[in-house]
């Protein structure tokens, strides 16, 4: 008993672990479709390997996986976040890629590209010389002005976002970490791997509800 017990987990379990690879697969494989000429570009782990010097220079660690900066061939800086292994194969790797694939804002960090290698997974970014909004908190008092236009470009990045682009986003993870700063100290909005798309009645009825609060608030201001 106790083995048939054991042996239903053990199928149960590959059974979700090949459903999610599977949805996995087929959500990009339908959005590239959809981008054409304009989607991301696609890597081969070999790839990466070979533009980072076999992942040399870490830029930071965490439990989705390591970031490394790295040179494309054309001379421009990219940070690439490798996954671990309980990342790779679930919903937040098709949800980044789905979601701030469709996006192009000056407060939306761009994705230029992404590994879908076996079950290596990894995405390509272009790179913010001055790290996270966390990082410079942590370390020093920022002059109000300045605090006051990160604030804005991350408002404007949001209204994006809800309103502006063509398959509507819901971030759910907005926190200092996740604001990455470029050479101007410009503000953009970064991982988005609880992202969801707003295509059914439910996320749209929140969706309706966090911008009844955003008006609210500005009445309030």
């Amino acid at each position: 008993m106790a083995a048939s017990v054991v042996s239903l987990l053990f199928l149960l379990k590959n059974s979700i672990f090949f459903s999610s690879k599977s949805e996995c697969t087929h959500n990009i494989e339908a959005f590239l479709g959809n981008c054409g000429s304009m989607a991301p570009r696609r890597f081969k782990y070999s790839d990466l390997r070979k533009i980072t010097k076999s992942f040399q220079e870490k830029l930071g660690q965490g439990g989705y996986g390591s970031v490394f900066k790295s040179t494309l061939p054309d001379g421009r800086l990219v940070a690439v976040k490798v996954l671990s292994k309980s990342k790779e194969d679930g919903e937040e790797f098709s949800n980044e890629v789905v979601s701030i694939g469709r996006t192009s804002h000056v407060n939306i960090v761009t994705l230029l590209g992404f590994c879908h290698d076996g079950r290596r997974r990894a995405l390509v970014y272009e790179f913010m010389p001055d790290g996270s909004l966390e990082k410079h908190i942590n370390r020093e008092a920022l002059p109000c002005d300045r605090l006051h236009q990160i604030a804005i470009g991350i408002a404007r990045g949001l209204e994006y976002l809800h309103r502006g682009c063509n398959a509507r986003i819901v971030h759910f993870d907005i926190k200092p970490h996740n604001i990455l700063l470029d050479e101007g100290f410009r503000p953009k909005i970064s991982d988005f791997g609880l992202a969801k798309l707003c295509l059914n009645a439910m996320f749209r009825f929140m969706l309706l509800i966090v911008l009844r609060f955003e008006d609210k608030n500005k009445e309030d201001i």
